[in-house]
């Protein structure tokens, strides 16, 4: 145990984030560097080496919280590190972008505030890098065996990793120009900056994995051609199909899918643009969805200088308690101001949009809008509510309906899908077509960092079974898991 008196004579203490006044005005993290290190020790020590830790079970990767508190508290990173890369790929990833399920189910949460594990996380990682620890593991022997990739966000990251650690040829093909997916292209600078993918593919390179960019499977190489290539495919190509607003209005310009948007402003920040041709630069802007993806909006329309940020969501505004119906340890629905609401704008819940008004050259002006009260399920439009919002630019950030089957992938492969759109898989994480697995979101439907990596793993277990018979790479997860 780390101190046994630590969480009663330590409160928690959470990483510093710089001025809003300052972050705005640039792209990187918002979080003051090295502002971590000198508290992290004790925060790791609030720790209590619980009997039955349910901050494992929070965390479907099951990371080793309590033993890599330990070293964290004991200053030993290099265990530490060990620890933490005994069952995460990338905990520099999840330690900035994960919503941490894992501090919803720490025990020490039931009466008090949890243990920062997501901090604790990050500087243990970030330390591992500083230090050297985080090393190229190549395999000692290949197997023969090639498996292609479909996909380099963090679920096929993963697969790639441990299958090349198997001894596996292993080749990643990713659409877009550069590496990593949604973490690349999806999350803004602000949240994450893209050194720390860069570093994480050129260890994975030195392992030997191959990356290929630019390469679309289904419209650049015909699915079915891919698979009598290799031994084995894994598909990890997200839940990528966004989902429309189908109201009066949605043709107007400046009306775009977040992850239209979202896309260029890191282009920017990669120099592959000077300006965004999506921008909210002296706009008022409308975000439609008040989730995750949403909030990235609103950081980036911040830093773009936009006029004014409403963000709308069509349920409830959150209590900031636990609801009786999500008890411990189970993850609440909490009322959360993420560092973009720091940073202005307006929130209003319980309104949907009914149509948008836009001028004589067909530019989106106003957002119509109308106040709704639950029943039955569905949203009701409460009458005499109506009213108009200025709207120059409105982002779509309502969430992902699954994988893209336009460009011929689903259709080529011969890929079963459930009754979710989701490409059906069974306990090993495959498809109906031998040798093809998935893993992710395409396979799941929209979800969380962590369990994109759990996927990628678990899947890689599967494949590495079907190629060489038996396999020792671990499956933290089952397909049918919540």
């Amino acid at each position: 145990m780390a101190d046994p008196k630590g969480f009663l004579t330590t409160g928690r203490e959470v990483a510093k984030t710089r001025p809003v006044e300052e972050r705005v005005r640039d792209w990187n993290e918002v979080y003051v560097p090295g502002s971590l290190l000198p508290i992290i020790s004790k925060q790791a020590g609030r720790c209590m080496d619980c009997g039955i830790p349910f901050c494992h079970n929070g965390c479907p990767l099951g990371n080793l919280i309590p033993e890599w508190n330990d070293y964290a508290y004991r200053e030993d990173w290099t265990a530490a590190s060990e620890r933490l890369h005994a069952t995460n790929n990338f905990p520099e990833f999840t330690g900035r972008l994960c919503p941490a399920p894992c501090e919803s189910a720490c025990v020490l949460g039931i009466n008090q505030p949890p243990v920062t594990i997501k901090n604790v996380e990050v500087t243990i990682i970030d330390k591992a890098w500083d230090n050297g620890d985080v090393t190229p593991q190549p395999p000692e022997r290949l197997s023969g065996k090639t498996v292609a990739v479909i996909g380099s966000g963090p679920a096929g990251l993963a697969a790639a990793q441990q299958l090349t650690r198997a001894g596996h040829t292993v080749a990643v093909y990713e659409r877009a120009d550069r590496i990593g997916g949604l973490l690349r292209y999806g999350i803004p600078e602000f949240k994450m900056e893209k050194r720390h993918i860069n570093r994480r593919i050129e260890q994975m390179r030195a392992e030997g994995t191959k990356f290929r960019t630019e390469v679309e499977i289904g419209r650049d190489i015909d699915a079915a051609k891919l698979r009598k290539r290799y031994d084995a495919v894994v598909i990890a190509a997200g839940a990528t199909t966004s989902r429309d607003l189908k109201v009066p209005g949605r043709e107007l310009n400046g009306v775009h899918f977040a992850m239209e948007y979202l896309p260029l402003a890191n282009k920017v920040q990669e120099g592959d643009l000077t300006v965004s041709p999506i921008t909210a630069e002296g706009k008022h802007v409308v975000v439609i969805g008040g989730g995750d993806t949403g909030a990235d909006c609103v950081g980036t329309a911040h830093r773009q200088g936009a006029k004014s940020v409403t963000q709308l969501e069509i349920m409830g505004k959150p209590g900031d308690e636990r609801n009786p119906n999500q008890p411990w340890p189970t993850f609440p629905m909490l009322y959360k101001v993420t560092s973009a609401h720091e940073e202005g704008g307006e929130r209003l819940y319980s309104v949907s949009t009914t149509h948008f008004e836009g001028d004589e050259e067909g530019n989106v002006q106003w957002l119509h809008l109308v106040e709704v009260e639950f029943k039955d399920g569905r949203p009701e439009p409460k009458p005499g509510t109506e009213r108009k919002i200025p709207a120059q630019l409105v982002t779509l950030a309502m969430g992902f309906t699954g994988t893209d089957q336009e460009n011929g992938l689903v259709s080529q492969f011969g890929l079963e899908l459930d009754a979710r759109g989701n490409i059906a898989r069974d306990a090993d994480f495959a498809t109906n077509v031998p040798g093809v697995y998935v893993a992710g979101d395409a396979g799941r439907g929209q979800s969380l960092i962590v369990w994109a990596i759990a996927e990628g793993r678990s899947a890689a277990r599967g494949v590495d079974r079907y190629l060489a018979g038996a396999s020792a790479l671990p499956a933290p997860v089952k397909p049918t898991a919540h």
